[in-house]
């Protein structure tokens, strides 16, 4: 087998066990269902130029959080003026099993949505239960900085869902 075809089984084989994490980080960014495609695409291509030059120097979830958060947050920067507020209602389903759980993770993505974009990644990041070690290494923030932003959050939040 060639070196090309290794990368691409290896490649599909990241992108099959972390599609998940791909798809919940464009989601959070995503403003209807085509900005989802595209930002999922763009995140795609973003694993594979840089898939061979993955050292391992943490795992490859952080590398794939990382590289799908700053896709995402490329993408939001150059076209900032152009973004609209998203609207959960256009987005892929999550879960809608018409039942009180899903209705409240909806409610939670639509309170998410609204958060600035540094700060959704930070909330999925804890959602998925990375430590804050983690969530720093992938954000490129401090420790420190993490649990103090995190914090604030979470008060909006439950700030936001009590109004």
């Amino acid at each position: 087998m060639s070196s090309e075809a290794d990368k691409e089984q290896r490649f599909l084989a990241i992108v099959e066990k972390n599609r998940g994490v791909i798809t919940k980080v464009c989601y959070m960014y995503a403003t209807d269902d085509d900005h989802f495609k595209d930002l999922y695409q763009e995140t795609l291509i973003n694993l594979w130029k840089g898939i061979g030059s993955f050292r391992g120097d943490s795992s490859i979830s952080t590398w794939i959080y990382r590289t799908a958060i700053n896709t995402c947050l490329t993408v939001y920067r150059r076209n900032r003026r152009h973004q609209m507020e998203t609207s959960i209602d256009s987005l892929p389903d999550i879960a809608d099993s018409g039942d009180e759980k899903s209705a409240q993770l909806k409610e939670m993505y639509r309170l998410i949505s609204h958060l600035e974009s540094l700060d959704k990644a930070i909330i999925m990041l804890w959602l998925d239960e990375n430590s804050y070690d983690e969530i720093s290494e992938i954000t490129g923030l401090t420790r420190n900085n993490v649990a103090t932003r995190l914090r604030r959050i979470k008060a909006r939040l439950v700030a936001a869902s009590n109004s």
